[in-house]
């Protein structure tokens, strides 16, 4: 079974407004690069479910930092053609140079000489994330909103909201 989950938040006081799950029979293997073909199902199925539809989707995932530029942001963006972000835990594809350690601090991730996101210190000290253009939206723009999002965790409140959504049974 796949389950997922979304949490939308109004800005800028991340206030929760709405929470939804799904959780729907798995249709798609594991195949390391086509985690969107996966989880996309259930995320269709749980927006649906929404009755605030959100102005911009932040994904636990890439963007267009993925090899072939369509990351779980990308895909979920197209196919609802609202801005998404992508924002992952972990690098994926791309090179960059070391990010200084004060929160807010990034460098632009880059993969055959082409920039395909941020890699931005969310907190100080403290390993940082990947934020990447899903669709709709600029990368400055996409730091901006991720940079809103953020409290006193490596995460941004979005993410934290959906994870504990989906891990509750």
């Amino acid at each position: 079974m796949t389950k997922a989950a979304v949490a939308v938040l109004k800005l800028p006081s991340l206030e929760l407004v709405e929470s939804q799950t799904a959780l729907i029979p798995t249709t798609f293997p594991y195949i390391p690069g086509f985690l969107s073909f996966r989880e996309i199902p259930a995320l269709l199925k749980v927006i649906e479910k929404l009755t605030i539809i959100p102005d911009i989707i932040l994904c636990d995932g890439q963007g267009i930092a993925h090899p072939r530029r369509l990351g779980i942001a990308s895909h979920l963006g197209v196919l609802l053609n609202i801005p998404t972000i992508g924002v992952a835990k972990s690098l994926l594809i791309g090179k960059h140079e070391e990010v200084p350690l004060e929160k807010g601090s990034w460098k632009p991730l880059i993969d055959k000489k082409e920039v395909i996101g941020a890699v931005l210190r969310s907190r100080t000290n403290v390993k940082p994330i990947y934020v990447s253009i899903g669709h709709k939206i600029s990368l400055p723009t996409a730091l901006d909103y991720v940079m809103a999002c953020l409290t006193k965790y490596r995460l941004p409140e979005t993410t934290r909201w959906a994870d504990k959504l989906a891990s509750d049974k």
